[in-house]
C-alpha cells in the first residue's frame, strides 16, 4: 500500500479513536438500550415533555453510534478494495477507494466537530432571523438571499423548516424573516452564522449596472424547552397586535391577526404571524421571547467572542463576518477564520459546512489566523 494511502488510513483510524473515547462507546451503548426500553413504554407519552427529551437522547446516541460504526464498517471495506485492486494491478479500483478514504476522511472530521456540540444550548432547535440592513431595495434583496440560503442548508441536512414572520420589501427581498429550523444539533451548528453578511455584485436594480455593496445580519437563538427556566414578568412586556403581512403563500399566514412582543427592560422584540389564530400566535411568540432572553443570558454567562456578538451591531462598514464577492470576480470569504472559496453560487445554495466547521474548531481549540484581511 502507497505510504500516502497509508497515512490517510492512520489518520482515518485515530479519529475514529477519539471519537470512540468521547462518546464512551460501551457506556452509551448501554444507555442506548436502557432509552429503547423505555421508548415501548406505553405510558411515556403520558408526559410529553420528559418523551420528548429522551426520545432526543436516544436519536443522538443512535445517530452517534451508528456513525461510528459505518465509518469503521467503510475504513475496512476501501482497505480490502485498495489491497484487492493493487493485487491486481487496477489502478483504477485504488483510485476510487482512494477518493472514498478522502470523503471517509471529511466525514469523521465532521462528526468530530459534531462532538465539540456539548455546550447547553447545542442540541436544540434553531430561531433564524434575517434582517435588511440600510440600503432599502439591494439590502432587501441581499436578505432574501440569505434566507434562501439557510433554508437550503436546512433542507439538505433534513431539517424541517417553519416561517414564522415575514416582511416584504418595498420592491423586491424582505425587511426582515424569522424561521424555526429543526433537527439535531440545530442551533449548535447555526450559531456560527450569527453576524453581519456583506455582498458586493452589480445590481439588478441599477440601470448603469454598476457595483453595490449591501449589507444584512443574521441572528439566531435556541428553541429552548421546559429544563430551561427564564422568568419574565408580564408587565415588562408591551403586547401589540396587527395584522399580518408578508409574502403569503406557503410562509406565511396573511389573514389573521400577528402579535408583537416586546421586552420593554432589554428591548428586545419578537413577532409571530404564521398562527390561524391569535392565541397560536401570542403563545408563540412567548416562546420566541424567552428564547430570545435565554440566549441573551447564554452569552453573558459563556463570555462569547466579541464576533458573537456581530449580530447585535450596527448592520454596516467594519462588523461583517462574512463577505460575498459577485463580481468583478468570485470569492466568499469568511473574515474570523479566514476560510474562503470561489464557489459562491454553492455556497448561496446552502453549501456552508466548511465555514461552519471552521469556526467552532476555532471556537474549541482557541487557534485561528490573526486578523484576516476582507475581500474588495
Amino acid at each position: 500500500m502507497r505510504a500516502e494511502i497509508e497515512r490517510l488510513v492512520e489518520e482515518i483510524k485515530q479519529s475514529v479513536g477519539l471519537l470512540r473515547r468521547h462518546l464512551d462507546v460501551d457506556q452509551s451503548t448501554v444507555r442506548l438500550a436502557e432509552l429503547n426500553k423505555l421508548a415501548e413504554d406505553p405510558d411515556l407519552w403520558n408526559d410529553p415533555q420528559k418523551a420528548q427529551k429522551l426520545m432526543q437522547e436516544r436519536t443522538s446516541l443512535e445517530d452517534s453510534l451508528t456513525g461510528i460504526g459505518k465509518v469503521e464498517r467503510e475504513l475496512a471495506d476501501n482497505v480490502e478494495m485498495i489491497e484487492l485492486g493493487e493485487a491486481e494491478g487496477d489502478d483504477s479500483i485504488v483510485k476510487e477507494a482512494e477518493d472514498a478514504l478522502k470523503a471517509l476522511k471529511k466525514e469523521v472530521a465532521r462528526r468530530e466537530l459534531e462532538a465539540l456540540l456539548s455546550g447547553e444550548a447545542d442540541r436544540f432547535d434553531t430561531y433564524l432571523e434575517v434582517h435588511a440592513g440600510a440600503g432599502g431595495t439591494e439590502s432587501q434583496d441581499w436578505a432574501s438571499m440569505l434566507l434562501r440560503m439557510y433554508t437550503r442548508w436546512a433542507e439538505k441536512h433534513g431539517f424541517k423548516i417553519e416561517y414564522l414572520e415575514e416582511s416584504e420589501g418595498e420592491e423586491a427581498g424582505i425587511k426582515s424573516a424569522t424561521i424555526q429550523i429543526s433537527g439535531h444539533n440545530a442551533y449548535g451548528w447555526l450559531k456560527t452564522e450569527a453576524g453581519v453578511h456583506r455582498l458586493v455584485r452589480i445590481s439588478p436594480f441599477d440601470s448603469n449596472a454598476r457595483r453595490h455593496t449591501s449589507f444584512s445580519s443574521v441572528q439566531i437563538f435556541p428553541v429552548i424547552d421546559d429544563s430551561i427556566k427564564i422568568d419574565i414578568k408580564e408587565s415588562d412586556v408591551r403586547t401589540d397586535t396587527m395584522r399580518s403581512g408578508g409574502a403569503g403563500g406557503q410562509h406565511v399566514n396573511k389573514t389573521e391577526s400577528a402579535v408583537r412582543l416586546t421586552h420593554i427592560p432589554t428591548g428586545v422584540a419578537v413577532v409571530c404571524q404564521a398562527g390561524r389564530s391569535q392565541h397560536k400566535n401570542r403563545a408563540q411568540a412567548w416562546d420566541m421571547l424567552r428564547a430570545r432572553l435565554y440566549e441573551i443570558e447564554l452569552k453573558k454567562r459563556e463570555e462569547q467572542a466579541a464576533a458573537d456578538q456581530a449580530a447585535k451591531t450596527e448592520i454596516g462598514w467594519g462588523h461583517q463576518i462574512r463577505s460575498y464577492v459577485l463580481q468583478p470576480y468570485q470569492m466568499v470569504k469568511d473574515l474570523r477564520t479566514g476560510v474562503q472559496t470561489s464557489d459562491t453560487a454553492g455556497v448561496l445554495d446552502g453549501d456552508l459546512d466548511e465555514f461552519m466547521a471552521a469556526t467552532l474548531a476555532q471556537r474549541a481549540f482557541g487557534t485561528g489566523p490573526g486578523a484576516v484581511e476582507d475581500v474588495d
